[in-house]
């Protein structure tokens, strides 16, 4: 197996740009709707070891996976996305959720190939390490080839609005692999917003609602805390009581941020450490999110590296 450190495992982040383009230079797939999963294949040791986009080992999580990725032949490291799968064959972050204790239709979306053999492929083109996956994934229902198209962005872009799937990714397809580093060699281009938030706060329930109304959310700027909107909706029953059980370990005193913004004094505050993902129509003037809608909690990235997208 190549020599590498667990840095090296870090996935290559893609930059936000506004709308769709069309460039030879580049190919385009779909953005998945998922969690980044890095999976590690050490033939020499008999063992698969997959890693979360901070880098925390999820082994035991999605040991579903483990036995397709154990039919590779070769010691190598990829690079993917784990999907779960509606009944129309469209990825739903949201349907992951439940996935460990619900049966869940799983892929694992593989679109990059770090190490193989002893070698390291990081600085060979983007097309040549995609050529070299595809001939080494076995057949499996539970591993699927992230395919793409050259130089038509705005097509693939048509298309996945169509499909209501996130968006597109643009790779320019002589780029080199960089890990740990958000670049524009990998442009992300969604047909919708979505944003990754902390919860820094929860307001009573009101009406037949139970256990808390609405969580106040944040993102980070300049290292300190933004508000940036109340999320109300998006929850199943089981959710509100998951979700609220686990806020009432992180509770303070003291707001977490300096704004002042509504519902004040009906609110709990919270130590910023549950990320959650939202959908939302737009930006407002004042840095929030108008009609947040509850997508999901994250646990594969920590606080502090949540910033405002646009």
């Amino acid at each position: 197996m190549a020599k590498f450190l667990k840095r090296d495992l870090r996935p290559m982040l893609a930059t936000l740009i506004d709308a769709p383009f069309d460039d030879q230079d580049f190919i385009f797939e779909n953005k998945w709707d998922g969690f980044r999963l890095i999976a590690n294949i050490d033939l020499s040791r008999g063992k698969v070891t997959l890693y979360s986009r901070n880098l925390t080992d999820v082994t035991a999580r999605w040991a579903a996976l483990l036995p397709a990725l154990k039919k590779i032949k070769h010691s190598c490291v990829i690079d993917g996305e784990l999907l779960a799968l509606d009944k129309h064959g469209r990825s739903r972050f949201e349907l992951l959720q439940n996935a460990l204790n619900k049966k869940a239709k799983l892929r694992y979306c593989v679109f990059d190939l770090l190490f193989l053999d002893g070698r390291d492929l990081r600085k060979r083109p983007l097309l040549k390490r995609k050529e070299t996956l595809r001939a080494l994934l076995p057949k499996s229902s539970l591993l699927r080839f992230s395919a793409h198209v050259r130089g038509a962005g705005k097509a693939a872009f048509a298309q996945a609005r169509r499909a209501h799937e996130e968006g597109v990714i643009a790779k320019r397809a002589a780029g080199l692999y960089y890990s740990g580093r958000r670049t524009r060699e990998w442009l992300k281009i969604k047909t919708g917003h979505e944003q990754e938030c902390v919860i820094v706060g929860f307001t009573k329930p009101r009406g037949a609602r139970e256990h808390f109304g609405s969580l106040a959310l944040a993102v980070y700027e300049k290292g300190r805390l933004s508000y940036a909107g109340h999320s109300g909706g998006g929850f199943s029953r089981q959710m509100l009581k998951e979700l609220h059980q686990k806020m009432l370990k992180l509770k303070i005193n003291k707001k977490p941020f300096k704004q002042k913004i509504k519902y004040e004094r009906e609110t709990t505050w919270l130590r910023p450490k549950l990320v959650c993902e939202v959908k939302f129509t737009e930006w407002t003037r004042r840095g929030e999110m108008r009609h947040p809608v509850f997508l999901g909690l994250r646990d594969d990235k920590p606080a502090r590296q949540i910033k405002r997208e646009i």
